[in-house]
């Protein structure tokens, strides 16, 4: 294995620690509600996640895309920081990296397309939300969490994998430099 590959592999299975972090974290932070104490620092690890998740992922594909990679990146610090609405980030740099693990082969074809479907969803689904076309659908809402729900099997699924048998690196189509 040369130094890429093992930098892929422990990048890999980072995120796959992280998305399972992000996830407990995210799910808890809602459960205990705005005022209970403890809900700061779970916001903190949220935060923390999204750009663990940015750095790792951005490692794992950059040689897929580079600038989509970046662009990827981009958003999910833009999620970290809550910069505007960050679920909309967060759908957007998912879709990026969901596109380029699929384009690299990097995890199953079938995870990376539910990853790219459920991230899809969300790109359209948030901003119209935002809107108020789909107004009444915030996180008390099971139509809100049904909506999610690819997203969160696509997570569960993608953390696992990576952490057990990491990224594929041998089947990686080359890419120039200027290739999103």
């Amino acid at each position: 294995m040369n130094n890429q590959t093992t930098s892929q592999q422990t990048s890999a299975r980072v995120a796959g620690f992280t998305f399972l972090f992000y996830i407990a974290a995210g799910i808890s932070s809602l459960s205990l509600g705005g005022e209970a104490q403890g809900v700061e620092l779970l916001y903190f690890l949220q935060t923390l996640s999204a750009f663990v998740l940015g750095v790792t992922l951005y490692e794992i594909t950059r040689g897929q895309g580079p600038i989509l990679a970046l662009l990827a990146l981009t958003c999910r610090i833009a999620e970290g920081i809550g910069y505007g609405e960050s679920e909309i980030y967060f759908a957007l740099g998912s879709l990026f990296f969901c596109w380029l693990l699929l384009r690299g082969r990097l995890i199953p074809a079938w995870m990376a397309w539910l990853g790219v479907i459920a991230s899809a969803l969300l790109t359209v689904i948030l901003p119209l939300q935002l809107v108020g076309i789909l107004a009444g659908t915030g996180w008390a809402s099971s139509i809100t969490w049904i909506l999610w729900l690819p997203m969160l099997i696509f997570e569960v699924a993608v953390a696992l994998w990576m952490l057990v048998k990491g990224v594929s690196t041998g089947q990686s189509p080359t890419m120039t430099q200027s290739t999103l």
